[in-house]
């Protein structure tokens, strides 16, 4: 079965064409992170503009490098939320037109299990159940994959997501977006423990997740320290160690609160997926703890961290495969949250 996926639920337009789920035959991209640079952060407005620029000429080239016509797709897959309305509608419109046109099943899928889907494009591949880490600039949680029942929640975050966390501190030093990329960038060779910053974890047996204590204490700590990487305040070494630090904080918890969930359901697979699962700390870090406890860490290619079109077509397809025939409705629409 050949799928072609489409995504745009922030500021990546997306297109792929992927058969049976697992073999990738294009994937396109058309990034927006210098569309959105000189503000710190994605604004939805300027990012369903670009979408509405990209969209077609994104699928155009998709199928193109796939070899693939149009017509001889068996489905359009496409994200219907969570993310950016302006932006989803204009994936979602576009697959619609496409599908409706060429009279070929629309299957919607959740942005999150497009992410978890992510674990399964390598050639290690999880096996059922496991534990999947989902954080990204938008998302922080944990949940449980399992064959019969799907993605079941753990945990989320109560409050902000670490990759929010991530690009609020970068733009507040003035260092760059993506602010995950920047803050570890920064980090490398720095001193991780000399500051330290709180760790939200709740009760101890509690699987959520909460960012916005240590961003304020990130913020704070930056005022009084008059440190920025504009006009060179502040020394070059406590720049370096702050943002190692707070990276650390970040991973922390990550770690901690994934292998948790591990021993509470009696799981041994871990799986970590979305933007931030590209950091190279936490990469690292969950490899040292998983070789810790005696258990399984699968990461997808960084490639495949980032929003992406062969995750949502490869979801598409396991939707497919579910639900058959009734997955495929033209009257889907989208959603926020």
């Amino acid at each position: 079965m050949v799928i072609l996926g489409v995504e745009t639920s922030c500021d990546e337009t997306a297109a792929a064409v992927v058969r049976d789920g697992k073999e990738i035959l294009s994937g396109v991209i058309a990034s927006q992170v210098p569309v959105h640079a000189p503000f710190g952060g994605v604004v939805p407005e300027l990012a369903s503009r670009k979408h509405l620029e990209y969209i077609i000429p994104i699928i155009e080239k998709a199928l193109f490098d796939s070899g693939i016509a149009a017509g001889e797709i068996d489905a359009v897959g496409v994200t219907r939320g969570p993310g950016l309305v302006g932006a989803l509608l204009v994936g979602l419109s576009a697959a619609k037109a496409m599908a409706y046109a060429l009279r070929k099943p629309l299957i919607g899928v959740n942005h999150l299990d497009g992410h978890i889907e992510a674990a399964f494009l390598s050639e290690n591949m999880p096996q059922e159940p496991f534990i999947c880490l989902v954080v990204s600039g938008g998302h922080t949680a944990l949940y449980k994959v399992e064959p019969e029942k799907g993605n079941v929640l753990l945990g989320a975050t109560r409050d902000d997501a670490a990759g929010e966390a991530f690009d609020k501190v970068a733009k507040i030093l003035s260092i760059g977006y993506p602010g995950g990329v920047a803050i570890q960038n920064l980090a490398l060779g720095a001193n991780p423990k000399a500051i330290h910053f709180p760790r939200s974890r709740f009760d101890k047996d509690s699987l959520e997740f909460s960012f916005s204590g240590l961003k304020t204490a990130a913020a704070n700590f930056v005022r009084s320290n008059h440190l920025s990487a504009e006009g060179g305040k502040g020394s070059e070494s406590l720049l370096k160690d702050f943002a190692a630090s707070f990276q650390e904080a970040v991973v922390d918890v990550l770690v901690e609160k994934s292998i948790l969930a591990a021993k509470q359901c009696g799981l041994s697979s871990i799986a970590a997926v979305g933007g931030v699962a590209a950091n190279s700390r936490l990469r690292e870090r969950l490899g040292q703890a998983v070789l810790a406890e005696n258990l399984h860490l699968y990461l997808p290619p960084v490639k495949f961290c980032t929003d992406n079109a062969v995750m949502i077509a490869a979801a598409a397809y396991r939707t497919w495969q579910r639900l058959g025939p009734q997955a495929g409705m033209l009257d889907i629409d989208a959603f926020s949250r």
